[in-house]
């Protein structure tokens, strides 16, 4: 897997992976955005009762739209991260996804993100059942912006006391604070 102006890891680790991910983009530390840019609490649920992947992404992508700019549909986010996830899961083991996908037509940056009352099968590597789920949108010709989003969302989730805390979190708002609380001081 190459990507433009990346640099090779010097480590064999498995390409899918979240120490792949964050090892495959260390020469990148500077984030242009702070995750705080791209998500609100209105985009956070918490205990969702869904039990399946399709259903889950049909949540995010109402999500998306809940409080995003008026020119975005469901349907179309929906359809852009199935189109996604048909070419290998997202999920990234520890019961943790990063469904993402590009819309035409947008400018921005946005993220949603759930928490499932109960584990869906996503197909990932370990095998276990997913939970949490942030979802990433970027504009169509979003490249490297959106490489290192997913980079620094795959550090995020590897912080096993971050992913406790957020199965743990009561409401959207508790949520939303554990996100930001980690981006800032990391």
């Amino acid at each position: 897997m190459a990507c433009v102006g990346a640099k090779t890891p010097t480590h064999t680790i498995k390409p899918k992976s979240i120490k792949w991910l964050t090892l495959f983009f260390t020469d990148y530390p500077d984030i242009i955005m702070q995750f705080s840019d791209i998500i609100t609490s209105e985009r956070i649920a918490t205990q969702v009762p869904v039990a399946s992947k399709k259903r889950a992404l049909e949540t995010l992508s109402e999500l998306f739209v809940t409080c995003s700019p008026d020119t975005l549909d469901a349907h179309d986010i929906f359809n852009s991260l199935i189109a996604r996830e048909r070419l290998g899961t997202t999920a990234i083991d520890h019961g943790v996804a990063i469904p993402h996908g590009r819309l035409k037509n947008s400018t921005e940056t946005i993220g949603a993100f759930v928490q499932l009352t109960n584990g869906i099968d996503c197909d990932a590597f370990d095998r276990q059942s997913v939970n949490l789920m942030f979802a990433l949108l970027v504009p169509e010709d979003s490249t490297e912006e959106h490489l290192q989003l997913l980079a620094r969302l795959a550090e995020m989730f590897s912080d096993s006391e971050l992913r406790e805390k957020l199965r743990a979190a009561a409401d959207s708002q508790s949520l939303y604070d554990c996100l930001i609380d980690w981006d800032h001081k990391h």
